[in-house]
């Protein structure tokens, strides 16, 4: 028996042998072929340095901060003429300059942008090589997951003769991204973004970017880097848009225009809830209401659905669609999709309102010249009464500050609507009905710059923003209000008695005030000039510091130097948030900038749709961000040596404009002047200004800074 457990023994431990020896063969082999494949496309994959650019780019309101030191990144050949593709990430800061390493040769080459996939987020580059190697590829067909895939990187490692880094996963998922992107478990980050994704037999499956399903930025998914969640573009998706990037224009992705009625992506059925003007669904005639039923003659039963469909499309591809309209069943054939970029602009009148008036209806304080407004006769001290564009006008109600319902109404109309106007004119008090044609927001469209008006009126308010708004209720009796707690453009007339005002209100500190943020953990400085008075309501400008820069000698010099008159002449409240980390600032510091300025329009009288963010090269960046993440408060971008890396879409009730500027001798100036055409493409008003002789510094007295502070004044236009 003894002998028979020794037997069995030993046969366990010469099969636990063979096992471990299976094991460790198939290991080799497994590292062989992982090897030999990365060895067949190793030629073609390069190495790409950038250089110069932004300071900073900040992404999502919590989101990770990036820094034009990134190192180096990874391309790959796709022409034998020189032709690389590479992810959009890699270019995020702007460089002035882009160097590509091939692999057997000796030197960099300079290598220059062609064009964008603004939908996968690849970049093409050109450089000056011929006879390149170009790796095969993988058709979508024979895609399938649980194949093997490795992700190559050139970023760690200088020397070109080197094989790539390597990131053994599978392939996880097809189809993702809604229906855009390949998904593996191998390590994707910025070491190998733009690289390829490879089989065993040296095959490029396809190229390596950050993505994901709920954003559509050249950032979007950074977030997940090597968490086992990576995404690539297939191979033979670039290749098939590879002659429309040679052609140098960028690609954009394809969109129908319209909103659902819920979020819910999943679980309803797709009905819509709004159509965008002038967008691929609009002239289909679709409606609030309609029920998708088909697209492309597939029946879908969800939004999920739906933009898996339409997720793979560009601009100007052509779709079908179904759709219920009560109990009818319609058809659009042929309908060719828009850009996100095909957004509407926000519509002009052409006036400028007087400020802090109570009095129902908006008293014109400004005509611009050539405007709609001018067009129609409207002229300064006339008083809109009524508005509309069909049989009935609206009247003023008085919940609201007159300009700001117009506004409401304005925001919800496209450029070329015809309106109608009642007007009760200055001279004579006489009534007219006018007709105008509106037209888009000076700034927002491509080729036409917008210069401010070298003169404005000196009177801007009636100094009345502390009284009650009259109301069209009869009813409506006021009541005691304390004005440094309340938005003037919110009061409610039934609680406010402008006999009553409260007179301590007036009583505020004026100068250099030191403050904290209320949960006082973080410090800032508010600045007011002496003849400061309540019932104006000012314009905030929030100062972002560049780095180093927020000592107390600094800011005294900024204020002193630059923005003192200024802030008296133009009826301005500067505040100024100190950035804790020596580097600049970061997305997170986002919430104590807000609580500092949230903390200033309690304090003192804040006109809401003057509300600046301001700063230079990193600040500038900075003041980006906070104006695309937080539009609820922020209503104007001044920055200054800084770039536009990624635009988000125009909210047609929380307009948004920017004020750009840039050294001539800056080596980003060109890349800033291009920042203001990106945001015009969105239909941002955006303007710039490059300041001669001068490198990444800032406005000081030149006049620049005059036609900021004019910009300033002029942003509540209509």
């Amino acid at each position: 028996m003894k002998h028979q457990k020794v037997m069995i023994l030993a046969a366990a431990l010469l099969l636990v042998g063979a096992s471990s020896l299976l094991a460790q063969d198939l290991n080799d082999q497994l590292e062989k072929a992982t090897k030999e494949a990365a060895r067949k496309v190793a030629p073609s994959v390069v190495q790409i340095v950038t250089l110069g650019g932004t300071d900073i780019v900040v992404t999502g309101a919590k989101g990770a901060t990036f820094r034009k030191a990134l190192g180096p990144t990874t391309g790959l050949i796709v022409g034998t003429d020189g032709y690389i593709i590479s992810s959009s990430f890699n270019f995020i800061n702007s460089p002035t300059t882009i160097l590509v390493a091939i692999p057997g040769r000796k030197d960099p080459v300079p290598a220059k942008r062609i064009a964008t996939d603004k939908s996968r987020m690849l970049t093409l580059l050109k450089v000056d090589a011929n006879s390149l190697p170009v790796p095969a590829f993988v058709p979508n067909k024979d895609i399938i997951e649980g194949q093997w895939a490795i992700a190559l990187g050139r970023t760690l490692d200088s020397k070109r003769a080197h094989p790539p880094s390597v990131s053994l996963g599978i392939i996880s998922a097809v189809g993702r991204i809604w229906g855009k992107a390949i998904q593996t478990d191998a390590k994707v980050s910025p070491v190998n973004y733009g690289g390829p994704l490879i089989d065993m037999e040296g095959r490029v499956q396809g190229i390596l970017i950050p993505a994901s399903p709920t954003g559509a930025d050249d950032t979007a998914g950074f977030e997940w880097y090597d968490s086992g969640i990576g995404f690539a573009i297939p191979m033979e998706d670039v290749l098939a848009v590879l002659p429309r990037l040679k052609e140098g224009k960028d690609l954009q992705k394809g969109t129908l225009g319209i909103g659902m009625k819920t979020p819910d992506l999943y679980s309803v059925l797709p009905e819509i809830g709004k159509v965008a003007k002038d967008s691929a669904a609009a002239r289909a005639g679709l409606k609030p209401g309609d029920v998708i039923t088909e697209v492309d003659g597939k029946p879908v039963i969800r939004m999920a659905q739906i933009m898996h469909i339409l997720g793979t499309k560009y601009e100007g591809e052509k779709i079908s669609l179904k759709y219920k309209r009560g109990d009818k069943v319609l058809e659009a054939a042929n309908l060719e999709l828009v850009s996100i970029a095909a957004v509407t602009a926000p519509p002009f009148l052409g006036i400028l309102p007087m400020r802090d008036d109570p009095k129902l209806g908006v008293e014109i304080r400004y005509v611009f010249a050539k405007g709609p407004a001018e067009a129609a006769g409207l002229k300064v001290g006339d008083r809109i009464v009524k508005y509309g564009t069909g049989a009935a006008d609206t009247a003023f109600t008085g919940d609201v500050a007159g300009r700001a319902q117009l506004l409401n109404w304005l925001n919800t109309l496209a450029p070329g609507t015809e309106i109608r106007l009642e007007v009760a004119r200055k001279d004579g008090g006489k009534s007219d009905t006018v007709a105008a044609k509106l037209e888009t927001l000076p700034g927002a469209m491509i080729g036409q710059d917008w210069v401010v008006p070298d003169k404005l009126p000196a009177v801007a308010s009636l100094k009345r923003a502390l009284e009650p708004l009259e109301s069209s209720n009869p009813n409506v009796k006021p009541a005691k209000v304390d004005p440094a707690k309340v938005d003037p453009a919110k009061v409610d007339p039934a609680k406010v008695d402008p006999a009553k005002v409260d007179a301590d209100a007036k009583k505020v500190e004026t100068g250099l005030i030191k403050r904290n943020t209320p949960d006082g953990d973080h410090k800032f400085w508010v600045f007011v000039h002496e003849k400061y008075d309540p019932n104006v309501a000012h314009a905030l400008v929030v100062w972002l510091h560049p780095p180093g820069k927020n000592k107390e000698e600094d800011v005294e010099k900024f204020i002193d130097r630059i923005w003192e008159d200024l802030c008296q002449e133009h009826n301005i409240i500067l505040i100024g948030p100190a950035s804790e980390n020596e580097t600049g600032w970061l997305p997170s510091d986002a919430d104590y900038v807000l609580a500092a300025v949230q903390d200033t329009m309690k304090r003192y009288t804040i006109d809401r749709q003057r509300v600046v963010a301001h700063g230079l090269g990193v600040g500038g960046q900075m003041a980006i961000h906070l104006g695309f993440n937080h539009r609820d408060v922020i209503r104007g971008v001044a920055a200054v040596g800084a770039v536009v890396t990624q635009v988000k879409d125009t909210l047609a009730a929380q307009r948004l404009c920017f004020f750009l500027a840039g050294g001539a001798l800056d080596p980003i100036v060109k890349t800033i002047a291009e920042s203001r055409d990106k945001l015009v493409e969105r239909k941002f008003s955006a303007m710039f200004r490059e300041m001669p002789e001068r490198g990444r510094e800032y406005l000081d007295e030149t006049p620049q800074l005059r036609e900021l502070a004019r910009w300033i004044e002029t942003l509540d236009k209509q």
